[in-house]
């Protein structure tokens, strides 16, 4: 016997949570279903081992993995991520990869919603404009910003977009004085800097508390439920209204159709048991590439090429995030002993950011262009990896024993190094997109997502153009070694796509309020909707929209 919900949602990341929270907190029972374990806050150390060198909070690539193909000279040659080593894998648990977010929270701006129209068609290119505005959006943002919790401070600034309240609802994070240097130096140079908007508690909230700055917050787990994700903003919430149920390590395999909806939901429990579920609506949110990846393999005689996929369109214009990293290094005898130990105190942010190029207008381009965000952030506090980077010599040989240990204290003792990552629009094309492997197979054997990763040459031009500006400031502030490394290979914790909604049936797959042009009861919720990224971090808008789609259910299920 199975029991019938309003609503199944499929994965419980930011496209997840929102929906859950909403739902349950409006009287729907609502059941939520994750391949991933059940973390609670205890088991998030700072281990370094668990984070960085085990398949801990994502899968095991010799069970689960991905074929990437790139594209080498004029062929594109596949490999499997379990014989690279390489793991395309993200956050997979409950909350999903938002337990792992660094949470820099950057709204996109209006001009992002009409890319295609402010900016005109790219060459090679498939950019289209969103089928909302960011006034219709700006609501939802202003919502994750008071129930996830935002700190940080709001500073006018050229491309600063309208806000409906005057400020963050919770103060900026404690920041080290590389803050207030970078300040100067921008000043300097004319160049706006703020306060970079978070994603973590600066201030106690409910049962949250405020952040502990243990300094290990990307691809770390949050001891102090400060930041944001979805598992303790919004999954603990919805499960105290008794209306939500959630099943960790149940993993769906196929979507049954009848009379175009969604009959059945079939899924594997840990011990390889198939099971199913049946909902009024079916919300899918397993992150973009194994969304793309569950349609395709929802094939049936209504959609022999995956479910939903009449237009041809799921698993199209995959997106990540552009752009690239640079980094400087401050040394301890080019500092007074004061800077340099207020430089080296653990745990305070640099928490800035500079959206100068967000637009670009030189005569480079031809004409304005879309650039991007720059945050500024300190070296991730993770010893193994920076231990990792000093075992050889300029010369490329090994090093170990005195001379090893010598290079470590350096290190570690005697410099500092900070970092820009960089955030610009991924350009979407032909070439990067999801399919399934004719071969490859994971161990419940299902066909594995084939992810090409193809991305267009602008992306690295604009990349290098801003970086070009970034670096002159770093040594300006007296730090060495300054250098960036701009690249088309992209992120595998920032991904979207693959599910475009529109107003065109024949060129997307969801209709606005992300609900599927062909299959009446299926909503997809994370970032696959998205035609385009803008040029900030993902995670805040899909927790927005994913706000905005808890209404259209709510008034579907109405």
């Amino acid at each position: 016997m199975f029991e019938k919900y309003d609503v199944c949602i499929i994965g419980s990341g930011a496209g997840a949570g929102p929906v859950a929270y909403e739902l349950s907190k409006a009287g729907y029972k609502v059941i939520v279903l994750e391949k991933g374990a059940w973390f609670k806050t205890s088991d998030f150390t700072k281990d370094e081992i668990t984070a960085t060198r085990r398949s801990v909070y994502t899968p095991n690539t010799k069970d689960e993995y991905h074929i990437l193909e790139q594209k080498k000279g004029d062929n594109w040659k596949s490999k499997s991520t379990h014989v690279t080593g390489y793991d395309f894998w993200n956050g997979n648990m409950v909350g999903g990869s938002s337990n792992l977010m660094s949470a820099y929270f950057h709204r996109m701006k209006p001009k992002d919603f009409r890319l295609k129209s402010e900016y005109g068609e790219v060459e090679g290119a498939n950019i289209e404009d969103w089928a909302i505005s960011y006034e219709d959006l700006e609501p939802y943002y202003e919502k994750v910003e008071r129930i996830i919790g935002v700190s940080g401070k709001v500073v006018k600034h050229r491309h600063l977009e309208p806000r409906s309240t005057p400020d963050f609802p919770f103060p900026p994070l404690k920041e080290n004085i590389v803050a207030q240097w970078i300040d100067k130096a921008c000043k300097k140079e004319g160049v706006e800097v703020f306060p970079t908007p978070r994603g973590i508690l600066s201030e106690s909230k409910d049962s949250r508390k405020s952040c502990f700055y243990s300094n290990y917050c990307g691809n770390y787990g949050c001891n102090s439920d400060a930041k944001g994700g979805s598992r303790v903003a919004l999954l603990d919430e919805a499960i105290k209204t008794e209306n939500c149920t959630i099943l960790p390590l149940s993993k769906v395999y196929y979507l049954e159709e009848k009379n175009y909806k969604i009959d059945k939901v079939h899924y594997y429990d840990i011990n390889g048991n198939k099971h199913f579920i049946k909902a009024k609506i079916v919300v899918v949110a397993a992150q973009a590439i194994e969304t793309s990846r569950l349609l395709l393999m929802s094939k049936n005689s209504n959609f022999p090429n995956g479910l939903s996929n009449n237009s041809g369109q799921v698993g199209k214009n995959l997106i990540f995030s552009g752009g690239g990293i640079g980094s400087g290094t401050f040394y301890e005898q080019d500092l007074s002993r004061e800077d340099f130990l207020s430089l080296k105190k653990e745990g305070l942010w640099v928490n800035r950011a500079t959206q100068q190029w967000y637009e670009i207008d030189d005569e480079k381009f031809g004409k304005k262009t879309k650039g991007g965000t720059i945050d500024f952030i300190f070296e991730h506090a993770n010893g193994i990896t920076k231990a990792f980077n000093q075992k050889y010599n300029p010369k490329g040989e090994l090093v170990y024993g005195s001379e090893l240990k010598k290079k470590l204290a350096t290190y570690f003792i005697q410099r500092k190094k900070i970092k820009f990552e960089i955030f610009i629009d991924w350009t979407p094309n032909d070439n990067c997109f999801v399919s399934l492997d004719s071969k490859a197979k994971d161990k419940w054997g299902d066909a594995v997502a084939k992810v090409r990763l193809g991305y267009h040459n602008r992306d690295l031009k604009i990349g290098t153009y801003i970086a070009n500006r970034i670096e002159p400031i770093f040594k300006s502030m007296g730090m060495r070694n300054v250098q960036t490394n701009i690249t088309g290979f992209p992120p595998a914790n920032l991904q979207a796509g693959g599910c475009r909604f529109g107003n065109n049936p024949k060129t997307s797959v969801l209709d606005k309020d992300c609900r599927s042009h062909e299959v009446d009861n299926l909503y997809i919720s994370d970032g696959s909707f998205m035609p385009t990224g803008g040029s900030v971090p993902f995670t805040f808008t899909i927790y927005a929209n994913s706000f905005r789609v808890a209404e259209k259910i709510k008034e579907h299920l109405n």
